[in-house]
């Protein structure tokens, strides 16, 4: 018992949350959604370049599709509460691209090294803090041409899904698209018109409410909170929800068999067993070409994306941003779950629909692990009628969201080394060709500057 003397205080020490305290309210801030529905709605932005990748991957190489939903519903779970930004899970494109182009012959063995090995590369440079050396030595126009090219890339991906029928399975582009049917050339356009309407060139209601107020200077006032009325209805319509939802009646409508297709329960989840053989040819031909590409695009351009669109979130360094890559395939890949990376496609596409915090891709991610443990692989039989050219339709949206990233580009300088790296990435398909010639060409104009001083 503590005496205390007439008009006195007890010393008591002063109270702070604990570690543990400040950790939940981080995390807790970190999943807040700022607004229901826009949140909601910037989940499905990165959906377009998610689904035909798995697809494709489960359809030609045998990629068990319930424990990719359960990994990687698990990762975007917690990288939502990390970062507290609409930080994406992507496959690692160019694992995928090998995949599909070789089918059995790179088979879900060989998939799985690629993915370790790549992982095991991108998490010593991160350990090591090697990555943030280069992030920040890394020229700026340099970074905007990684990012020009793989939004362009993903844009003109998009207009061939919407354009012609695709064989997933194969990754080949087959005949145009007839106009009429529910996955016509008209469904994939009154997508496009109806996002364009609702969510504009992906302006931020601020910026309309700033332009609404100069030009409405001598006009009524009623008339000015209208218009505001109008422009906060439309902010609040989930376009890309909306269109996926579409998206998933049309694929049951297609096929309505495939309902009584899908069983209860998840995947039975087992060790990868990876021979000699796999791991020699997932290493050449799988990990040599994504490890560039997950350097670049997966944290050096990402992290950078996330300074431009969320100032006030330092989380995403190149450091931290490494070392989650490393860990999730680390983890994961000994169990057969997709090769997974941080995207700034994924991240342009879910701020474009409107993903502000880590609650966005958390919201994603529950509903991944939702559907892998109730459903499991089985869900691959509504997913694979699907209408392609909707999916097209996301991804364009989500590809021209990173391109114009690149708009900043102050000087002819800066755009110029910016347009030749864009332009030798998307000639030559590689972004670490293009990475070289633009950090080349960027030296030469520095140095050329010096001498003419």
């Amino acid at each position: 018992m503590i005496n205390v003397a007439d008009g006195e205080t007890p010393n008591r020490k002063p109270e702070h949350p604990g570690t543990p305290a400040r950790f939940l309210a981080k995390v807790r801030a970190n999943l807040a959604l700022r607004t229901k529905w826009a949140e909601l709605n910037g989940a499905m932005g990165d959906l377009g370049t998610y689904i035909p990748i798995i697809l494709a991957l489960a359809l030609a190489n045998g990629l068990d599709l319930g424990t990719t939903l359960i990994f990687t519903g698990v990762y975007n779970i917690l990288t939502g509460a990390l970062y507290g930004v609409p930080m994406p899970v992507q496959p690692m494109k160019s694992i995928a691209a090998v995949a599909i182009s070789s089918g059995p012959d790179f088979a879900v063995p060989e998939i799985m090294a690629a993915g370790i090995c790549t992982s095991a590369v991108v998490f010593f440079l991160g350990a090591t803090r090697l990555m943030q050396l280069a992030y920040n030595f890394i020229p700026l126009p340099v970074v905007r041409g990684i990012q020009l090219s793989q939004g362009l890339s993903f844009a003109m991906t998009a207009v061939k899904y919407i354009r012609h029928d695709q064989d997933l399975a194969k990754g080949k582009s087959l005949g145009q698209r007839s106009w009429l049917g529910l996955d016509g050339l008209l469904l994939s356009i009154a997508a496009t018109i109806f996002i364009l309407v609702v969510n504009g060139a992906g302006e931020e209601i601020e910026d309309h409410d700033n332009e609404l107020d100069l030009a409405l200077v001598g006009s009524s006032e009623e008339q000015g909170r209208r218009r505001r009325r109008w422009r906060k209805l439309l902010a609040s319509v989930p376009s890309a929800v909306i269109v996926f939802l579409l998206g998933i009646i049309l694929a049951i409508i297609r096929k309505p068999g495939a309902v009584k297709e899908l069983k209860p329960g998840p995947s039975a989840v087992h060790v990868v067993k990876i021979s000699k053989h796999a791991w020699k040819e997932g290493f050449i031909k799988g990990a040599v070409p994504q490890i560039p590409l997950s350097v670049l695009n997966s944290v050096i351009a990402v992290c950078k994306l996330s300074t431009d669109l969320f100032p006030d979130k330092p989380e995403a360094t190149a450091t931290s941003v490494s070392v989650t890559v490393g860990l999730m395939n680390l983890v994961g890949c000994w169990f057969g779950a997709m090769p997974c990376c941080h995207g700034a496609g994924g991240l342009a596409g879910q701020y474009k629909f409107g993903g502000r915090s880590g609650g966005c891709v958390a919201v994603l991610g529950a509903a991944k692990l939702v559907i892998g443990l109730v459903l499991g692989g089985s869900i691959l039989r509504v997913l694979v009628e699907f209408p392609v050219g909707l999916l097209g339709v996301l991804l364009l949206f989500a590809g021209l969201e990173l391109a114009m990233a690149a708009r900043d580009m102050a000087s002819k300088k800066e755009a110029f080394v910016m347009l030749l790296c864009a332009a030798v990435s998307l000639v030559g398909s590689s972004a670490a060709l293009g990475f070289v010639c633009g950090v080349v060409v960027h030296l030469i104009l520095v140095l050329r500057r010096w001498l003419l001083k």
